[in-house]
């Protein structure tokens, strides 16, 4: 897709694990298109972190859900942390251990399900 597509309407490009995770300055440019999302490091890995908050369970129960089937239909998956009112989730690519254009994708993603 072109450099000008909004990040929510790409899709996640098959990574092989040999890819070079992106570079501080990359990701200082990226983070303005995501910017609910922050930086977190975890066991020496930068992850895209957001927590989105609900009126109940239910609600976070259901986005939990949404998430989890665009992690499937997209082949790229986070961590998701299901808490009453709440829901945490982190992206980052495990083969490459750092951050990957994907992420911001998905991030992107998220964020438009959280909207709809």
């Amino acid at each position: 897709m072109s450099a000008n597509t909004p990040l929510a309407q790409q899709s996640c490009a098959a990574c092989r694990g040999d890819e070079p995770s992106l570079t501080q300055p990359e990701i200082e440019r990226m983070l303005p298109l995501v910017p609910e999302w922050q930086v977190v490091t975890v066991a020496n890995v930068p992850r895209l972190r957001r927590t989105f908050r609900f009126d109940d369970f239910a609600g976070a129960l259901a986005f939990t859900q949404q998430v989890g089937e665009l992690a499937e239909a997209q082949g790229h998956h986070p961590v998701l942390r299901t808490e009453w009112g709440k829901v945490r989730v982190d992206w980052w690519t495990h083969k490459i251990n750092g951050l990957h254009n994907n992420d911001f994708v998905m991030a992107a993603k998220s964020d438009e399900l959280f909207s709809a």
